[in-house]
């Protein structure tokens, strides 16, 4: 089946998705972002392999961790790397989304790492971009997130070894998350023999478990025995409508407190993938506890995004 993500080869040239992506690609991601973070502990963080490249950083929507993650990532392979403030960009004042990546193609870009509020754009600028011109989704709508997703598993992989002995669960916001969906498909890829996913009915997915995934409503329940538990932002911005009673009600029943931490394993790691509402998604105690790995997350997303970035380049179309 065609894949707009890989050339005739089955190698990478875009990063759109997490979804239809072949295991061994996933692990080949995982694999070079291993070596860049060993060599980042060994205080050899720059590399060469993006040099004299320039990597055009187009978010339209705010994300101050992400955006720099990237930008730090591609720093350290060398790029040159442009930030464009798209809020005052030729976009506001009519250009459509084509007319601008056309026009940055024509200054020498080779690669656009892509966040907008529209699902789907960062596949509309893969269709349309020049050969060798590769595309890395940070975000889109509801639709995906692929790079936090495998920054995910890299923090997964790290502290529990392989997938296909763990329970996962993923509590929270499923229904406005494009983390989420990038999350299962990738988790499912990789082996992973039970992914659970915890929310209230108002926050799921219509027909979520056709995504492989054992649905909960119940915390205690749905965290029992758990390896990993991954929090989710509760995505205000997204909602429309009284999908919840109040942020107290929540985080009642919803939020990770350690007393519902306490039903699943006692080696069981806590992620989220920021940025976190503190008393709202998850307690503090939990948050800043031993079992939580939030900050070893953000530090290994720069390696996964150097390793996907890597990739690319090294990929014809």
């Amino acid at each position: 089946m065609y894949n707009p993500q890989l050339n005739q080869h089955g190698e990478l040239t875009h990063l759109l998705t997490t979804e239809g992506l072949p295991a061994p690609i996933l692990r080949q991601i995982l694999d070079r972002a291993r070596n860049y973070a060993n060599a980042a502990e060994r205080d050899e963080k720059k590399h060469t392999t993006l040099a004299g490249k320039s990597v055009f950083n187009l978010f339209f929507e705010n994300s101050t961790r992400t955006r720099t993650t990237f930008e730090i990532a591609a720093k350290r392979l060398s790029a040159d790397v442009i930030s464009l403030n798209i809020g005052a960009s030729s976009t506001a004042k009519g250009e459509t989304l084509l007319d601008t990546i056309h026009n940055l193609e024509a200054m020498g870009a080779d690669m656009f790492v892509v966040r907008h509020a529209e699902s789907g754009a960062p596949f509309l600028i893969a269709r349309h971009v020049q050969p060798n011109v590769h595309v890395v989704n940070a975000g889109d709508g509801r639709h995906a997130h692929p790079t936090q997703a495998l920054l995910d598993m890299y923090t997964i992989r790290h502290y529990k070894g392989e997938f296909n002995n763990l329970r996962v669960a993923i509590v929270g916001d499923i229904l406005h998350s494009r983390v989420a969906r990038s999350q299962i498909h990738a988790l499912t890829t990789l082996g992973c023999p039970e992914v659970r996913v915890i929310a209230p009915k108002t926050l799921l997915p219509t027909g979520v478990e056709q995504l492989g995934v054992h649905v909960f409503h119940d915390m205690e329940a749905g965290l029992k025995d758990v390896d990993v538990v991954i929090m989710l932002r509760l995505q205000n911005e997204r909602m429309s409508g009284a999908l919840l009673p109040s942020a107290a009600e929540y985080f009642k029943s919803y939020g990770l407190s350690p007393d519902k931490l306490a039903h699943a394993k006692p080696d069981a790691i806590v992620m989220h993938p920021g940025p976190m509402n503190r008393g709202i998604e998850i307690d503090s105690t939990v948050a800043d506890g031993s079992q939580s790995v939030i900050l070893p997350q953000v530090t290994f997303g720069i390696a996964v995004r150097m390793a996907v970035m890597a990739i690319l380049a090294e990929n014809k179309q």
